[in-house]
């Protein structure tokens, strides 16, 4: 936590600093030395102290489609580094009139802390407000929520990963439908049959087309062609264990990968897994948290190298993974698995990696806030000293950001901002570094220039 003088630094110093920056020092960090010149000090004094204004003032033809260049995002040219957050229930929230403002909330709240990119489901397969009520057979009135939850996105300018189905029984998830399968006739005795029976992967074939083709009642937009859309996940936290070797979930991703980008070529695909290292790699089997993470079915590696995979997906739970009890094992372990990835998706994958949720619940004996923000702190750490080499790693989502009054929904892993606030200083301060690099940086910014020690500085150091 200390690292980021959360607590210690304020916008008012970062702002004078970025003033005085010269074009000189960020030689090889923009497309020329003009380009900074050309930036006068209102804009740096309009853009820099709130890491959001940039984004709210941008017209709707620059909100361009979130793209892939090598190891990073770009977005009209430039990097796209990602502070953001998972709220998983904005479409249930958005579907009662009574709730809808929530949703509201979490982006106007999120907004006024910097982050940009939101994670949030795409489905709700056969339960209490579900989306596809059976195979193909759809609520409108809940299908107009998600258009909504889209539609505010923009308006916040936040992009949303949309994720396609559950691994687990909350909202449906792949155990709906076998029960589908079954209803139907089929004879189905593993919820591991989603992954291979041809009718089930034909009922999920069904809902991702049904979902990219859909147009957007509050924008008129169809969502495959919506530049609010950040990337689809194929799924959430995809398991096989009914095959430890990994290929009927392979298999499985390379179809619907390419499912998906047949249909929508323009947006970026993922497919929602933990980074569990699986039978391709066993040199990297030791780095899992347990013995029992290479026996589900999933490949970090493998299942990345599947064409039509964009870039790639890690979720951090030391607390669920190697013990509930808060260790001094779990920070150590935190930094080294997200290093390990980090460096996977540069060697082997040659792509971006996101770690799509991360956190830690207050229900754990041993938990305390100061823990939380050294987690906080320990994953963005780690992110920045990735940006600062080009790395892969491309950034991060909290799990999970509410807003006030939404207790009911909190699985213990919750950051309320107004009852958080040293936790929002960091979220903050993370948004300020990554949003000040990405505006001030073209793709072909090479942080090995040798004039870069006054923007290190500034987007890096312990204390300014």
């Amino acid at each position: 936590m200390e690292r980021f003088g959360v607590c210690s630094i304020s916008l008012v110093l970062l702002l004078v600093l970025t003033k005085n920056l010269s074009s000189k020092a960020f030689d090889g960090c923009l497309k020329d030395d003009d380009a900074l010149k050309k930036k006068t000090q209102n804009e740096v004094e309009y853009s820099i102290p709130d890491v959001g204004s940039e984004m709210e003032d941008m017209k709707d033809d620059d909100w361009q489609m979130v793209q892939k260049k090598g190891n990073q995002f770009v977005v009209n040219d430039k990097p796209f580094y990602v502070n953001g957050f998972n709220t998983y229930w904005l479409m249930v929230f958005a579907a009662d009139e009574s709730s809808r403002g929530k949703v509201t909330e979490v982006f106007k709240q999120a907004s006024s802390v910097g982050m940009t990119v939101c994670r949030t489901w795409a489905f709700n397969d056969g339960q209490w407000r579900a989306l596809q009520k059976s195979p193909s057979v759809y609520d409108e009135e809940v299908f107009k929520a998600l258009d909504f939850v889209v539609s505010e996105a923009k308006k916040y300018k936040i992009r949303l990963i949309l994720s396609l189905a559950n691994n687990w029984e909350a909202y449906g998830g792949k155990a709906q439908y076998v029960k589908w399968g079954n209803a139907a006739g089929l004879n189905l005795t593993s919820d591991d049959d989603f992954f291979s029976h041809p009718t089930l992967r034909s009922y999920y074939k069904a809902h991702v087309k049904t979902v990219l083709n859909r147009v957007n009642t509050f924008t008129n937009i169809t969502y495959k062609e919506d530049p609010t859309i950040f990337a689809w996940e194929l799924m959430n936290e995809p398991r096989c264990t009914s095959d430890s070797t990994g290929d009927k979930l392979q298999d499985w991703i390379q179809e619907m990968a390419f499912h998906v980008k047949k249909i929508d070529p323009k947006h970026l695909v993922e497919v929602g897994l933990e980074g569990f290292y699986g039978p391709s790699t066993p040199q990297r089997a030791q780095l899992n948290p347990n013995s029992y993470a290479t026996q589900v079915g999933t490949d970090f590696i493998r299942n990345h190298q599947a064409l039509g995979v964009d870039f790639a997906s890690v979720h951090i739970y030391a607390d669920s993974w190697i013990s509930q009890q808060i260790a001094d094992t779990h920070i150590p372990f935190v930094k080294s698995w997200m290093e390990a990835h980090i460096e996977d998706a540069e060697k082997y994958l040659g792509m971006p990696v996101i770690f799509a949720e991360f956190g830690v619940s207050s229900k754990d004996p041993g938990y305390n806030s100061t823990y939380r923000d050294t987690l906080i702190s320990t994953v963005y750490s780690t992110i920045l000293n990735s940006t600062k080499k080009g790395g892969s790693g491309a950034g991060s989502l909290l799990w999970q950001f509410f807003p006030d009054g939404t207790d009911n929904m909190d699985d213990g892993y919750a950051i309320v901002l107004s009852k958080s606030p040293s936790t929002s200083s960091i979220i903050q301060l993370q948004s300020t570094r990554l949003g000040l690099f990405n505006s001030l940086c073209s793709t072909k910014c090479q942080w090995g220039c040798k004039k870069k020690k006054l923007l290190d500085k500034i987007l890096y150091h312990d204390e300014l």
